[in-house]
Order: C-alpha cells, then sequence, then structure tokens
C-alpha cells in the first residue's frame, strides 16, 4: 500500500505531521505501508515552512516542488504540472490532500486526472461564502474525492447533503488538534527583544484574509478600532502578505508589536498564555477553543462553526463597535468558556490511518 501525502502550507503541515506519525506507528506495529511526502513550496518562507517540519518531528520531503508566490491561477498551474510528473514518476495506490489551500485543490485535480484515489482529510467544512478561496478550493476537491475524512458530524452532513455516498464519508475528528495535544507540553513563549511577556497581559493578533489586509484603508481601521478597545499590548506576528500591506501604510502604535512570524512551538505558546486572540484565521480559531483561550473573528462567517457552538470563537465580522464590546468583556474574563468537540481527543490520525488500511488494504 503506498500513499502520497501533500502539504504546501502551514496548516497543511501541522496536519500532516499527526499522519505522518500515524503511518510511522502502523508501520512499527508490522503494517506493510510506505509513502512519499510531496512539498508544494506553496509556503516557501522558512518560518512558514522548515520551522514547522523541524519542531514537529516531519520526516524531510522525499521532493519539494518549489513552487514558489505568484498568483492564486499561477500556483495552482505550477503545482498541476510539477505535481503530474511526480506522480508519474512515483505512481501511488493513494493521494492524501489535507484542508483547504491552493496545493490541496490543484494537487486532487492532478491525481484524478491520472486515475489516482483522492483521500481528503478535513473534508466538507464549508462557510457558505464563495468570495473565499478556500471554499472553492473545498467544493472542488471535495467533488472529485474518493474517501472523506471529516472532523465533525456537520461536516459530514455537508456531504450527505451533496449527495456523497455514506460508506464514503468517515468522521474521524481533527489531525489538528493531534498535533496540538501531541506537542502542548513544549509550548514557550517567545523572547521577544523589545518586550517580556506577562501571561494574560497581552491580546495576539493575526490578519492574513485578502478582504481584510489588501485594502489598506480597511486594514489601517480594523488596526485602530482593535488598538482604541485593549489598554493591553497587542503582539502582531505579521503574515508575509500582511507585511506587504503594512510596509506601504508605515503604521506604528506604541501598543501595537509587530513580530515576524513565529515557528508552532513559540506561537501556540503565545496564544496558550494569551487574554485573548484576534484572528482572521479557521485553524487558530480551533487551537484557542481547545487551549480556552478567548477568541474573536474578524469575519462574517465559518466553516468552523463548532468553534462557536462548543468553543470559545465569536464571529463579529468587521463591526468595530462589536469589537470594542468583545475584547472588553475578555478583559474583564467575562467569556464563554471550551465545552469539548467530540473526537476532538487527539487521535483522529490513528482513526485516519486505520480505515486507510482497512481500505487498500
Amino acid at each position: 500500500m503506498t500513499f502520497t501525502l501533500v502539504a504546501g502550507t502551514r496548516p497543511n503541515f501541522i496536519k500532516i505531521a499527526a499522519l505522518v506519525h500515524a503511518i510511522q506507528d502502523a508501520v512499527s506495529s508490522g503494517t506493510s505501508i510506505t509513502y512519499r511526502l510531496v512539498h508544494t513550496g506553496q509556503h516557501f518562507d522558512v518560518k512558514m515552512s522548515q520551522d514547522f517540519f523541524d519542531q514537529l518531528d516531519i520526516p524531510k520531503p522525499h521532493i519539494n516542488l518549489q513552487i514558489g508566490g505568484g498568483s492564486q491561477a499561477e500556483q495552482t498551474a505550477g503545482i498541476m504540472v510539477a505535481f503530474e510528473q511526480e506522480l508519474i514518476n512515483h505512481r501511488p495506490d493513494t493521494v492524501v490532500v489535507v484542508g483547504d489551500v491552493t496545493s490541496t485543490m490543484a494537487c486532487a485535480i492532478t491525481a484524478k486526472k491520472l486515475n489516482i484515489d483522492v483521500i481528503h482529510v478535513e473534508a466538507g467544512i464549508r462557510s457558505g461564502d464563495r468570495s473565499m478561496p478556500e471554499e472553492i478550493n473545498r467544493i472542488v476537491t471535495d467533488s472529485i474525492t474518493d474517501h472523506f475524512f471529516t472532523t465533525t458530524k456537520e461536516a459530514s452532513d455537508h456531504l450527505l447533503k451533496s449527495g456523497i455516498d455514506s460508506d464514503k464519508i468517515h468522521l474521524v475528528g481533527n489531525v489538528m488538534i493531534d498535533t496540538l495535544m501531541a506537542n502542548r507540553s513544549r509550548f514557550n513563549l517567545p523572547k521577544l527583544a523589545h518586550m517580556r511577556l506577562v501571561p494574560q497581559q497581552y491580546f495576539v493578533l493575526t490578519l492574513h484574509r485578502p478582504s481584510n489586509v489588501d485594502n489598506g484603508a480597511k486594514l489601517l481601521s480594523l488596526l485602530e478600532g482593535i488598538l482604541k478597545s485593549t489598554h493591553l499590548p497587542v503582539i502582531f506576528p505579521v503574515h508575509p502578505r500582511t507585511k506587504k500591506q503594512l510596509d506601504e501604510l508605515k503604521f506604528k502604535h506604541d501598543q501595537l508589536l509587530l513580530i515576524e512570524p513565529l515557528p508552532y512551538l513559540e506561537f501556540n505558546g503565545l496564544v496558550q498564555s494569551a487574554k485573548g486572540v484576534i484572528t482572521d484565521s479557521g485553524g487558530i480559531t480551533e487551537e484557542a477553543s481547545v487551549m480556552n483561550v478567548p477568541c474573536v473573528t474578524l469575519r462574517n462567517t465559518t466553516e468552523r462553526p463548532e468553534t462557536i457552538t462548543l468553543g470559545t470563537n465569536e464571529l463579529i465580522g468587521n463591526d468595530l463597535s462589536k469589537l470594542q464590546v468583545a475584547m472588553q468583556q475578555i478583559e474583564k474574563d467575562n467569556w464563554k468558556q471550551y465545552q469539548g468537540i467530540p473526537l476532538w481527543d487527539g487521535k483522529a490520525s490513528e482513526r485516519i490511518v486505520k480505515k486507510l488500511i482497512e481500505i487498500y488494504q
């Protein structure tokens, strides 16, 4: 049984880590599995890529397609051409893609064009907002997937309603949380040159969605609204996409500390000790919820509603008045607590590998 595992971006690496370790455990137990790990190169910055491989003990990829930057169309085309050659040279029984990034969709399409089965881990999640590139990636990937591994019953229900055979849908939990639980004892607060971090005395901010950062005036309004809503410092690890815009704005504020993207252990150490998180990321809402850290999402929709109903997340869109109320409630410790999400128990990757063995051996 041979698998090709695809990873291309920061959230992919976190998810793939758990799968690789579960496969290695199965091999150690005598199961005959071989795999190739393909890095598309969609995230190529050391802090967005190599640091994650090092910290999460992910083996060196068998190949890095080195696609690099460019528009989404350029990245998609580049990945498809390079991945096609990889599959021709090393044809597997199945290709495993994770998440909802450009690499996920591009590699799924390429595999199916070569009549290779596609496994989608984190299938079925939907925001309902087709203006988000990730939503298109989810829909396209799920339309050609052979077996679907879902994080929640709601994600499974989305697939059932779209006509997917229930025998192909496998509710297993969340591999990102597997990695979180496996490494949580190693989380540590980063040492910042400009300040000494005091637990519960700062907010963490992350922004990278085009709708929030590509328009300079909108980004400036969000930053000003956040800083007016708290007296605490705001630590902002800046995504490369966002940094370009901030450099043009030349925006500075005594409360706002801009830092480079952090490795996995340091970033989650930062979140774990924060008073709260302000973000437009989906994955961070999952991690913050499980760590019981208050989370505010600057979006109008989410593909992860369980982080709201059972987690610590709230959607506020770009409503600055709601933002102010939310941050004041967080500062007063008047925020909901994590209720526990079914099957988010650190064992999703084990369930996935067990099912894959059942299907393909």
